[in-house]
């Protein structure tokens, strides 16, 4: 019990001193007119400039090419792994189970895993059964809400069916394999595991992860079961470099510091050379978080959103974003895309349609975009008669209501 209080105190106290000189640090900035930048360490690069011409690998050179390039712990290292190993080279992402459905915020991360397989290497994707139990800090504001057993393994099956949809599984070299942490992590004994891996986390340095500063600059509570969540997600590298070869995560910006440290954890535990690699938190171009709409949620699921209101949400794109969308979320060739770029005024309808075909085959098949363009054809000249428009919602109101 001394043990303990002793370390909540010493906790506390660090808790505490970060907090203030995060504060005092952000006020100093902000009166400069600067901003307090994410922490690095020795194995982290800056994001910078690079084009496709700076590197040798087909998929590095994809990446930077559409634009899913962010930043890269070792570059160099990286794209030599990737020419030299080929179909041996394997990398994850990790997606925890907190809906029963992904939705279109998390479709840069399965188009990563899809180029990686077309470029003749292994994805693997770790879906966050054990993780989930948890809930990742990274860019919220609040403690996600705890998931019981049951919903944890409804939403597990409910995500699972996307990735057979972009990815081929099976035995081969460069099939796709799907594994869950949850088979590692809910057998690990607690103390064991502080023993065998504490030593290589400071206390010092996970209060300066950006999902850990975020939340004590803005004083919002961040309890002790997120704050071991970069643990765990440094362990699922480990078991994955492991159990299956793989040396290199992947993932959004927001999760840099939790990679790095999978990074770091793997060098020190296992002599290994493991990589990180992130890709640009994608907007709209007002600045809005993609994923949602107007109505809600983008979901992938056909029991979620239909196919038809999928169609439409990528029909309805942004002028100014048409173009990086249909690098990010099609494989039309670049080629292709650099033309329909030419395209001005209500022309650039045409590439909105080419945009909302591609993305929603993907998913839902190519079947489905007959009935798609016919129910849209009604729905906008009029020619159903008043029967498909007559299924939209009205709403009612009087002369009065009107400012």
């Amino acid at each position: 019990m001394k043990i303990k209080a002793l370390f909540m105190i010493t906790l506390a106290r660090h808790v505490n001193a970060i907090r203030s000189s995060l504060y005092h640090s952000q006020r100093f900035l902000k009166s400069k007119g600067l901003a307090m930048s994410s922490v690095t360490t020795n194995s982290e690069v800056e994001n910078k400039s690079f084009s496709e011409k700076d590197v040798q690998s087909k998929f590095l050179k994809t990446m930077i090419e559409r634009g899913f390039f962010h930043q890269c712990s070792d570059l160099e290292g990286l794209d030599r792994e990737l020419v030299s190993q080929k179909s041996n080279f394997s990398a994850y992402l990790g997606f925890d189970a907190t809906a029963d459905s992904l939705h279109v915020g998390s479709l840069t991360q399965i188009m990563i895993l899809r180029h990686l397989q077309n470029c003749g290497h292994k994805p693997l994707v770790l879906i966050g059964g054990g993780t989930t139990r948890i809930g990742d800090p990274s860019g919220k504001d609040e403690s996600r809400k705890l998931l019981d057993d049951e919903a944890i393994e409804r939403n597990k099956e409910g995500i699972t069916s996307i990735f057979h949809k972009f990815l081929h599984f099976g035995s081969k070299d460069t099939d796709a394999l799907l594994v869950d942490n949850d088979d590692w992590l809910r057998e690990l004994k607690y103390i064991d595991f502080l023993r065998s891996y504490g030593p290589h986390f400071t206390v010092n340095r996970m209060l300066a992860l950006d999902s850990v500063k975020s939340r004590l600059v803005r004083e919002q509570p961040l309890t002790f079961l997120e704050f071991n969540y970069v643990l765990l997600q440094a362990y699922d590298f480990l078991e994955l470099y492991s159990r299956h070869g793989c040396s290199l995560q992947m993932g959004g910006s927001d999760q840099w510091g939790n990679m790095v440290s999978g990074v770091e954890l793997g060098r020190r535990v296992a002599g290994a050379s493991l990589f990180a690699l992130t890709a640009p938190l994608i907007t709209t171009s007002d600045g809005k978080k993609m994923g949602k709409s107007a109505s809600g949620a983008v979901w992938l699921n056909s029991d979620r959103l239909s196919p038809f209101d999928y169609w439409q949400f990528w029909r309805n794109t942004e002028d100014s974003d048409v173009i990086r969308f249909l690098k990010l979320f099609t494989e039309l060739p670049i080629e292709k895309i650099n033309e329909l770029s030419q395209l001005r005024g209500k022309d650039i309808n045409d590439a909105k349609v080419l945009l909302a075909d591609e993305t929603t085959k993907m998913l839902h098949g190519e079947e489905c975009l007959k009935e798609i363009k016919m129910t849209s054809k009604q729905l906008f000249s009029g020619e159903d008669g008043g029967k498909v428009g007559g299924g939209l919602p009205r709403i009612s109101f009087g002369i009065d209501e009107i400012e």
